[in-house]
């Protein structure tokens, strides 16, 4: 077995879990989940058959991971946030065969206690906010907050905030790594990284 488990954990046999994942009390794989290298699940998780969790994936306690739900490597799911799968559940009308498919792109963070509405995608590297409940696609790099969600700013790879504006043109150096991003057409991209733009200049 290359992953670790707590003795109180249940990973269901068919489950798959790469190398080094660990998962902690109390939380459960149901066998169809296919897990990444590298992941920590915490105590009280819960992953469903028809979740697919990349690489370096954080999901801290009492999250749990429903079918139909995507997360690409480097997610942060921040402790007790919630996912959906049904967008107008009745306890007495099966609703099964209506899920609604969530993605989560590279490394994203999704605050303690936020709420992602099923159907959306989240953007790579965005940045959602504790408590925010977003109901509709996120931008790459853009940071939500409030219910409900808004954008309020862009939000470099390293987590730190861009002083960029949300509409028009700009660019902006992380301030941690010195990574340089530009908005653009209402996107903000990656332009070059710190150790990309000392090699141009020593070029």
């Amino acid at each position: 077995m290359s992953y670790w488990k707590h003795e109180s954990a249940i990973v269901d046999e068919g489950a798959q879990l790469g190398d080094g994942t660990k998962v902690w009390h109390f939380a459960h794989v149901s066998p169809g989940a296919r897990i990444g290298a590298g992941c920590a699940l915490g105590q009280g998780v819960y992953v469903g058959n028809d979740v697919s969790i990349g690489n370096n994936v954080r999901v801290q306690n009492n999250v749990s991971v429903y079918d139909a739900v995507t997360l690409e490597d480097d997610v942060f799911c921040g402790p007790s946030m919630v996912f959906t799968n049904v967008y107008n559940p009745r306890a007495a009308v099966a609703r099964k065969n209506e899920y609604r498919r969530t993605l989560v792109r590279q490394g994203a963070t999704l605050g303690a206690n936020c709420t992602i509405v099923c159907g959306v995608t989240i953007g790579a590297y965005a940045f959602v906010g504790a408590g925010a409940v977003v109901q509709k696609d996120v931008k790459d790099f853009a940071l939500m907050v409030g219910v409900p969600a808004r954008q309020i700013g862009w939000m470099s790879r390293f987590g730190e905030r861009l002083k960029l504006p949300l509409q028009g043109e700009g660019e902006d150096l992380c301030p941690h790594t010195g990574d340089r991003y530009r908005l653009q057409d209402g996107q903000v991209v990656l332009l070059a990284t710190s150790e990309e733009q000392e090699q141009g200049s020593q070029a």
